[in-house]
């Protein structure tokens, strides 16, 4: 089960899940093959129940949105930013952008990592990373967006304990040293690291 669809993947069952986003009751479409289709995963579950208030305004970003968890949960808890939900697949991108709209949401882009303008820069990241994808790989997709933060933005992220967290939060703190990175919390096996950006 993969964080994102390699491309081609023929197996592409879609289905309607009822989930619990930002207080509020939502039936979304997921497919099969993808990252948790049938519930919000655990790790997830961990980081919308530790990451503080988001501004009521700003511009903040979902790495890896999948069919959209963490983006509507972003965007419901703050309609008046802009929320980015960036993932490598068109076929993602259609259901997070699909579940926007069956919520009512308006204020969520969709797009592939590449489409993102160059000059953003984000108030808040929240991420589940694909971890699977390997070592070299989840450190380019970190180097691609953390330095992309406003000063003074936050990441945060989750990672399970046994798939390398205490690793991650090292080579973060050693990547950008002017950065505060630092674990706030471990519950059910998953860690979460908040990593504040100093420019």
């Amino acid at each position: 089960m993969n964080h994102y669809f390699a491309p081609g993947d023929g197996d592409w069952r879609t289905r309607e899940i009822t989930v619990s986003l930002a207080g509020r009751e939502l039936v979304v479409e997921t497919a099969s093959g993808m990252f948790s289709p049938e519930h919000v995963d655990t790790g997830t579950r961990v980081l919308l129940d530790t990451v503080p208030a988001l501004p009521d305004s700003g511009i903040l970003l979902d790495i890896g949105c999948g069919w959209g968890a963490i983006a509507l949960s972003m965007a419901l808890e703050a309609p008046g930013a802009t929320v980015w939900a960036v993932d490598v697949t068109d076929r993602t991108l259609a259901l997070t952008g699909r579940n926007a709209e069956r919520a009512g949401v308006t204020n969520i882009r969709v797009a592939h990592p590449d489409n993102v303008p160059a000059d953003i820069r984000f108030h808040t990241i929240w991420s589940n990373p694909p971890i699977r994808v390997g070592k070299a790989e989840l450190h380019a997709i970190l180097e691609t967006w953390i330095p992309r933060l406003e000063v003074g933005g936050e990441a945060w992220l989750v990672v399970a304990k046994q798939l390398g967290a205490d690793s991650l939060q090292r080579w973060i703190a050693e990547r950008w040293p002017t950065a505060h990175v630092e674990r706030v919390t471990t519950d059910k096996g998953f860690r979460v690291l908040r990593c504040v950006w100093a420019g």
